[in-house]
């Protein structure tokens, strides 16, 4: 499988001229996205769950390999807060159903006021079939145990190594056998953009942990005037560079 490169979300209004052109329709802007890119983060599940209808008109609407990760229910991460995990996890699986082949992981966000608590992490995992590959993203520095990330190589589940500021602020784990990256903001002008040093540089701690043959997805966060897709394909680039073999990524426009 190749390096996945894609954005967290698609629908920008300031991405036009960029990835999408001027004339467009914003209801056309999906399949747009998915000729240009092979895969992107679903942020809007995070503030609102999708119906299962819709999930499956975003199948519909992209191509065959597409993959759709998908942020799970603030409901689970953040009201919850991964208590009583059972019901919030059935009902996002349930609905995210309907993206059938093209469901790819799901991730947890954690509150960043959530500190470790590695039974509650284990019991909410253990609700998601094997199946199913799941990401998990702490934002406390008290997960940073021996005791988590045995429970996270344990289910099998992803340390989603992030990235504030081009530089990590997450230990580089690797806790499964695929990989998971996402990229908030860089430190290059125009603000949130990366640097071309930054991107190469994380193109090559991926190709030094993961072998070829591994699933690894990478979503550029940093969305505003468009830094989120300039970024991919520099990204993209630089890992073709380190002879990975890397999804689609769109010919900028701008």
């Amino acid at each position: 499988m190749p390096l996945l490169v894609g954005t967290s979300g698609w629908q920008y209004k300031d991405w036009r001229g960029d990835l999408y052109p001027a004339d467009l329709p914003q209801r056309l802007w999906l399949e747009e996205y998915a000729a240009s890119f092979a895969t992107v983060e679903n942020n809007n599940a995070f503030y609102r769950l999708p119906t299962p209808e819709t999930f499956a008109d975003w199948h519909d609407r992209t191509p065959a390999g597409f993959v759709m990760a998908v942020k799970a229910s603030r409901y689970l991460t953040h009201i919850k807060r991964l208590r009583d995990p059972e019901e919030p996890v059935e009902r996002l699986l349930r609905h995210a159903a309907g993206l059938g082949d093209r469901l790819g992981p799901v991730l947890l966000q954690l509150p960043p006021t959530l500190h470790a608590d590695a039974a509650l992490l284990d019991a909410a995992l253990r609700c998601f079939p094997r199946r199913v590959r799941v990401a998990v993203e702490p934002r406390h520095g008290s997960w940073w145990t021996d005791e988590v990330r045995a429970v996270l190589e344990g289910r099998g589940a992803a340390l989603c190594w992030a990235d504030h500021d081009s530089r990590p602020v997450t230990p580089l784990w690797r806790t499964a056998d695929w990989g998971y990256v996402r990229f908030h903001s860089g430190r290059a002008q125009p603000w949130p953009r990366y640097g071309r040093q930054a991107l190469t540089t994380w193109a090559g701690r991926l190709a030094d942990t993961w072998p070829e043959r591994a699933d690894v997805y990478a979503y550029f966060n940093n969305d505003p005037g468009g830094a989120a897709v300039h970024d991919a394909v520099v990204f993209a680039r630089a890992a073709a560079r380190r002879h990975r073999t890397v999804s689609r990524t769109p010919a900028l426009r701008g």
